[in-house]
């Protein structure tokens, strides 16, 4: 692993996590360059935090589920490029059913740099312990969509506390959201601030 990064679940014991872009299960349809392994990769200051944000969630019943966090830049521009190709429709309904797919780039979905490629941000949603059950959040991974921002509206008052559970343990352990994607957060004093990588998430880098 490149130096200042670890797969979290080396220092973060009994985290769940899908890493979904090393998956056929995201919106390109395909796993996306740069994820040679179902792992998440970060910082170290990250996986230090979300050590914080375990203990925090465990207290109120719940569990971490990841789904990314370090994401190479080489990543991002094949988001980029798959968003200028033609829509074929397999991926829509499910992750971008209200708009065209360039309109992630202009709605803020997607970014041509991303704070993922800084190695401190993370995708995350919260289980149950006792079930195992994912939390009720009103909205899916990836949904690029206003149901996903944070103050959407159409959500239960279940969706709209579980969600507002989870941005309060966050808030708590030194992130910060982002308001338009209900699972992102940010390490507030991340170490890279300025620096966007490109080497892949694999066994071997």
């Amino acid at each position: 692993m490149k130096k200042g990064f670890v797969f979290l679940d080396k220092i973060v014991h009994g985290i769940r996590w899908d890493a979904k872009y090393a998956t056929w299960d995201n919106f390109t349809g395909k796993p996306v360059d740069g994820y040679y392994v179902n792992r998440i990769a970060g910082t170290h200051e990250l996986a230090t935090a979300l050590l914080r944000v375990r203990t925090l969630a465990a207290a109120q019943g719940y569990g971490l589920l990841l789904w990314d966090a370090y994401r190479p830049q080489r990543a991002v521009n094949c988001f980029l490029k798959w968003s200028e190709q033609g829509e074929d429709g397999s991926t829509k309904a499910r992750f971008y059913p209200n708009i065209e797919r360039a309109a992630m780039i202009t709605q803020g979905y997607v970014a041509p740099q991303s704070s993922h490629s800084r190695g401190s941000a993370i995708d995350l949603t919260l289980y149950r312990l006792d079930t195992g059950e994912q939390v009720a959040m009103g909205g899916g991974f990836d949904l690029m969509d206003e149901r996903s921002h944070h103050e959407a509206k159409g959500l239960s008052l279940s969706e709209r506390q579980n969600r507002r559970c989870l941005c309060t343990i966050m808030e708590a352990c030194g992130f910060d959201a982002y308001r338009y994607e209900w699972w992102h957060y940010v390490l507030r004093n991340e170490p890279y601030p300025d620096r966007y990588f490109d080497f892949p998430v694999g066994e071997v880098i």
